[in-house]
């Protein structure tokens, strides 16, 4: 449905934006009173303390110019829809090598790393960005690619040289699914095991978290949850959904909303289900199998439809699902209630005319290890500028990109290890924890393009 949308929104747009012009809109920090301290060392490896303040104000100095969207993207919706029907084939291209993970449900996770390995050898302690996609996405999305583009270009070609993981969650990105389970904003056993697997695998490098809509959402309750052994050294989200509940009453409450923007949510999720039907049917006596018929039966399914007939019983492990209903998974799932036990350096950005998400926790439940910026347009997932090549380019890919570098390059970065590892029957675990855990099996390969997404649209 997004496509004719942004047809007749696109014409509306140009007549209004050449009428009055495209302003450049400067993001809005907030800050708690108190910041967290951060370490931070010059050239000559001198350290000095600072507060997350005057490390985000110092180190990301695109967070304190304007971001001036492309003249006929002057709305949310405009923006939104970019993200959909735009073509970005032709920049930012990555390309990955695919590792294959069995979790102890029978699932199977893929993590793309970039840059190849057998291509080129990186230093151990190379910085790796541990990204986490939007609701239906995966590695090949492009609003992954304009931040793994840059950060994993050599430096010698203007790029920080770092390593990146996307984790792709069960189904997505041509991951198969081999148990009766998909994923969902609140699920975050598999990107627990993921972890185990990258610092296991790469024991000196800091990790830096980053997160995409729902993968974001993932991504803070991850990092909120794991606390103070938390193996991430800083994270970073853009356009998290917070408050699942009064997002989800925005849009369902609102017809434009409704029929576009959560019919195309519903349907994509629905398609996920479609292309792993008979996986998820087996065995038939389970209660995700059970859930497959009604789901496929459904028609132009809105996001609460999908997650009130398949989400809440298929989107993670038993305990705690399956949910009574969706507002139920909603209000579990929702990542701004956890905002205080975050203990690591945190950035989150959003948009306030983002047309799906609708709440933004600012003030953060008063933790000073979270910075919040937030920009007047930029829609979901979109930010859209025209860069200095003429290309049009994500606005946030510059601000990501400076705090990535700081973390890499000019932090004292706290090395957390987490809680030791071992592995129990083949499977790597943590110990204390025999719930969590996973094993490389055979798979994966070079992974180029978006093969097996046909039928989904992009970009959310």
């Amino acid at each position: 449905m997004l496509p004719w949308v942004v047809l007749g929104l696109a014409t509306l747009g140009a007549i209004a934006a050449a009428s009055i012009g495209v302003r450049s809109y400067r993001p809005v920090l907030f800050f708690t009173d108190a910041p967290a301290d951060i370490e931070e060392k010059d050239a000559n490896g001198n350290k000095k303390t600072v507060s997350l303040r005057c490390f985000v104000e110092t180190k990301c100095p695109s967070l304190l110019k304007g971001f001036r969207p492309v003249w006929w993207l002057f709305s949310g919706h405009l923006q939104t829809a970019y993200s959909v029907v735009g073509d970005f084939s032709k920049i930012d291209k990555v390309e990955y090598d695919r590792t294959l993970l069995r979790t102890l449900d029978g699932g199977t996770l893929g993590l793309d790393f970039t840059p190849s390995e057998t291509r080129q050898k990186l230093p151990d302690d190379t910085p790796i960005i541990v990204v986490l996609h939007g609701l239906t996405g995966g590695s090949h999305e492009s609003y992954v690619r304009a931040v793994l583009s840059p950060a994993c270009a050599p430096v010698e070609e203007g790029g920080l040289g770092y390593h990146a993981i996307v984790v792709n969650f069960r189904g997505c990105a041509g991951v198969p699914v081999t148990s009766p389970q998909l994923y969902s904003a609140g699920h975050t056993e598999d990107i627990r095991a993921a972890v185990y697997y990258i610092r296991k695998r790469y024991p000196q490098a800091p990790l830096l978290g980053l997160g995409f809509s729902l993968g974001a959402n993932v991504l803070t309750r991850y990092v909120a949850e794991e606390g103070e052994d938390c193996r991430l050294a800083a994270a970073c989200v853009l356009a998290c959904p917070w408050d699942l509940l009064k997002n989800s009453e925005a849009l369902e409450g609102n017809w434009f909303h409704r029929r576009v923007y959560s019919t195309a949510l519903g349907s994509n999720l629905q398609a996920i289900v479609k292309q792993h039907a008979a996986a998820l049917s087996t065995p038939p006596s389970h209660f995700v199998a059970q859930a497959v018929a009604p789901t496929l039966a459904l028609r132009s399914p809105t996001l609460e439809d999908f997650d009130n007939s398949f989400n809440r019983f298929a989107g993670g492990s038993s305990p705690p699902f399956p949910f009574p209903s969706a507002r139920a998974y909603y209000t579990w799932a929702s990542s701004h209630k956890v905002l205080p036990r975050v203990r690591i350096p945190f950035l989150a950005i959003g948009a306030t005319d983002d047309p799906i998400v609708q709440v933004l926790p600012v003030h953060a439940g008063g933790n000073g290890y979270i910075a919040f910026a937030v920009t007047r347009k930029g829609g979901h997932l979109g930010w859209f500028e025209r860069g200095a090549d003429g290309q049009i380019r994500r606005w946030f890919s510059r601000p990501v990109l400076e705090w990535l570098r700081a973390f890499g390059r000019d932090i004292v970065v706290r090395q957390r290890q987490g809680k030791p590892l071992t592995e129990v029957n083949g499977f790597l675990v943590e110990v204390g924890r025999s719930n969590v855990g996973c094993k490389p099996i055979e798979g994966g390969g070079r992974v180029v393009g978006t093969k097996g997404e046909e039928g989904l649209l992009a970009g959310l």
